[in-house]
């Protein structure tokens, strides 16, 4: 099988000569005199190309532009940059943003073999280890996303994708959506999936913490700091680190972090040395960086840093065929652990819930289809047990008839009762899992047990 060798130089000559040599090698060269033929082929041709060599220096747009394009259409597309010897610092900038190696012109036949070689057999190998690892992921039941969505098949094929890579990404996206979940699979199928996956919230943490939490610190750095403390950076050191909520990162903290990205080293709290790191970065947020950036809150080079590769999430609103094959998993997921049995949704509570817009995305579908599950009468979940805020006005006669048949009117006192016999006989009367059902203290619920003088055989709903 001939590779096809991808050649964007300025300069007829060089495109030749390149040419000429790789035919006679056994690849299949491809030239383009211009950026823009280049990135219209990739944008047709989305598996074409076993590598791409491309000039720096080329008019109109340079190759330190193309690469960042190249970048984010084709991750997984090694890049070799041809520089001259007045664009050497250019060069090594563009391995900085995901290039796998450079080339000073004028360069030795046998370098340029010998490198060809070197990355085409790596790109075997990891093409080779993906697929062991993927058959692996599948025997061991890796957590994957559960979507039928078009929308979210595209977001989870692009993960895999650029998962062998070691480029950072950048998950945007309303909060619920699945960011984390993503991020993993970023991990997961990724060569560091031997190595540690670790997540912090950049939103819940103060400053001072989060920078401990970060790059660790040396006993004594403050008052507290009884002993050395390893950071989150040294932790997953030849892994994954999982940034959720950058943008609430401090401009300090942005700036430690940027050396990161761009040195490879950390300096703990109250250290002088540097430390070597190789982390993979993945980051999330429910801002929109580009106009943090503009508004002076985000640091526009730690933007770029991470933003190598894009990714944006669709909220459950915008991929409402998932609703209901999400529902069912979690449900699934949630009556394993139950003392009773719920199988499914009644055709209303279905409907309403299909109908509803989900401003919590995924994570409030859960936490609804759990609330109705440990409420449920029956082996089914009706509209009885969703939220009161699920359906805000019945949009429906027939679900304001069904509502008014499962729900009658009837005193506050009445109604209270009804609800803590409930939680106690679906919780086996587990006293602490029904006050956190319910919403009360322990203490609260042994003095409504008193006060409506319910013993363990107490099940008649009046």
């Amino acid at each position: 099988m001939q590779h096809r060798i991808l050649i964007c130089d300025d300069e007829d000559g060089m495109r030749r000569y390149l040419a000429k040599m790789l035919a006679s090698w056994g690849y299949q060269p491809e030239t383009f005199a211009t950026p823009i033929l280049l990135l219209h082929f990739l944008e047709n041709n989305p598996e074409e190309g076993a590598l791409l060599l491309l000039d720096v220096k080329m008019p109109v747009m340079d190759g330190i532009e193309v690469l960042r394009l190249v970048r984010k259409s084709r991750p997984e597309l090694p890049v070799i940059m041809m520089t001259g010897h007045g664009t050497i610092e250019s060069a090594v900038e563009a391995m900085k943003i995901g290039a796998y190696d450079y080339l000073a012109k004028p360069f030795p036949q046998e370098k340029l073999a010998a490198q060809l070689n070197h990355c085409i057999e790596r790109g075997k190998l990891l093409e080779e280890n993906a697929s062991l690892k993927n058959e692996l992921k599948k025997r061991s039941g890796i957590k994957k996303p559960v979507f039928i969505s078009e929308c979210f098949k595209q977001v989870y094929e692009m993960a895999l994708r650029v998962a062998a890579t070691d480029s950072s990404v950048l998950i945007s996206g309303e909060s619920g959506t699945g960011k984390e979940l993503i991020a993993s699979t970023l991990h997961d199928y990724s060569p560091r999936t031997d190595r540690r996956f670790l997540a912090i919230n950049c939103a819940a943490l103060s400053d001072t913490l989060l920078e401990s939490q970060l790059f660790g610190h040396l006993k004594g750095a403050f008052t507290g700091a009884l002993q050395n403390q390893k950071g989150f950076l040294e932790e997953a050191d030849e892994g994954t680190l999982f940034l959720d909520e950058i943008g609430d990162l401090s401009l300090h903290l942005q700036a430690k972090l940027l050396r990161v990205l761009q040195e490879g080293e950390l300096i703990p709290v109250g250290a002088t040395r540097p430390k070597k790191v190789d982390v993979r970065f993945v980051a999330a947020t429910n801002k929109d960086l580009e106009k943090e950036v503009m508004a002076g809150r985000f640091r526009e080079d730690l933007f770029y840093r991470l933003n190598v590769i894009a990714i944006e999430l669709p909220s459950l609103r915008q991929r409402p065929e998932d609703i209901e094959p999400l529902a069912h998993h979690f449900l699934d997921m949630i009556s394993a652990r139950m003392p009773h049995k719920v199988g499914g949704f009644s055709s209303e509570a279905l409907k309403l819930m299909r109908s509803y817009h989900w401003p919590g995305n995924v994570r409030e579908l859960q936490n609804v289809v759990e609330r109705g599950a440990i409420l449920a009468l029956t082996d089914c979940i009706t509209l009885a047990e969703l939220p009161f805020t699920l359906g805000n006005k019945p949009e429906t006669k027939e679900l304001a008839d069904q509502l008014e048949t499962e729900l009658p009117p009837m005193s506050l006192r009445k109604a209270e009762r009804i609800q803590v016999i409930r939680a106690l006989k679906h919780t086996d009367w587990n006293k602490s899992q029904s006050s956190i059902l319910l919403g009360i203290t322990r203490k609260t619920l042994d003095r409504k047990i008193k006060e409506y003088k319910l013993t363990l055989g107490t099940g008649e709903l009046q």
